[in-house]
């Protein structure tokens, strides 16, 4: 099991000139050899994603696909082909498979969804709610806690529904991680259903109390790091931001904010996310 420890890491955040940014288009961090987190440039598109790539014994599973479809824009399949080999020739082994999965489908996090296509021993799963449910079994058991076997590293799945009705949240008891997408990050959560977003924060309260949870990672940093600033929508450079990385006090915050919100449409700023109540 991976070592609990901080990620460790200064994530790109855009330039005052997209035109001349020359960071790398997709900034790739490798948390331990068998844990990668991707960041998409903000300079290819200012939602600048976070994606993860996730090594089992036998097969890895890439959560999200990014903001971009374009394979010479936005080379995801490239950049994930290349820490494919790069952990095979370290791992060598025959039959290796690659899982597409979803946070949920929108369109900032499955456009890369078909540079995948055709790969040899791929499955892509598509987002939306019907395919994702059936994948997981969530149809069946909507409360229940889907299990992905890549080999020596199994993740848990949870119906997360609030932000989309097709969430997903992942959790992966190698790191401790918990993959929460657009449902909890440092930045909008914009809800879509706020009776299923309780329930979802009050769920994933309660699996963590249960769970080595070691940091809470969502697809974006969208605040500063002064207390109820966030970046105006389609900014592209990004040079105070906080860390991803949140704890499961984080969702607790929120929990707290949604009996402050209560039945109060609109936009509530607090310190560490923007409530958007639609």
């Amino acid at each position: 099991m991976g070592e609990a420890r901080a990620l460790d890491v200064h994530w790109i955040h855009g330039s005052p000139s997209a035109k001349h940014n020359t960071d790398p288009d997709i900034q790739v961090h490798a948390h331990d050899e068998h844990t990668v987190i991707l960041r998409q440039n903000m300079a290819i598109d200012y939602e600048a994603p976070f994606m993860f790539l996730l090594f089992g014994e036998e097969r890895a599973v890439l959560i999200d696909t990014g903001a971009t479809a374009s394979a010479d824009f936005f080379p995801l399949r490239r950049v994930v082909d290349e820490l494919m080999d790069g952990w095979l020739a370290a791992h060598p082994r025959d039959g290796y498979e690659l899982l597409v999965l979803h946070t949920h489908p929108h369109g900032d996090h499955v456009a890369g969804d078909g540079q995948f296509a055709g790969r040899p021993g791929t499955q892509v799963v598509d987002a939306a709610l019907d395919s994702a449910s059936a994948f997981f079994g969530f149809g069946d058991d909507p409360e229940g806690v889907a299990r992905v076997d890549l080999g020596g590293r199994v993740l848990e799945c949870l119906a997360t529904p609030g932000h989309h009705q097709a969430a997903v949240t992942f959790h992966d008891p190698w790191t401790g991680f918990l993959f929460t997408g657009d449902t909890v990050y440092r930045g909008r959560l914009y809800v879509e259903d706020w009776a299923a977003f309780t329930r979802t924060v009050d769920r994933l309260i309660a699996f963590c109390s249960r769970r080595r949870v070691t940091h809470v990672l969502g697809c974006h940093i969208e605040m500063t790091r002064q207390p109820g600033r966030d970046y105006p929508v389609r900014t592209t450079y990004q040079p105070d931001e906080p860390p991803l990385e949140m704890t499961p006090d984080h969702l607790r915050a929120i929990r707290a904010a949604i009996e402050t919100v209560g039945e109060r449409p609109g936009q509530h700023t607090f310190d560490d996310f923007v409530i958007s109540k639609v």
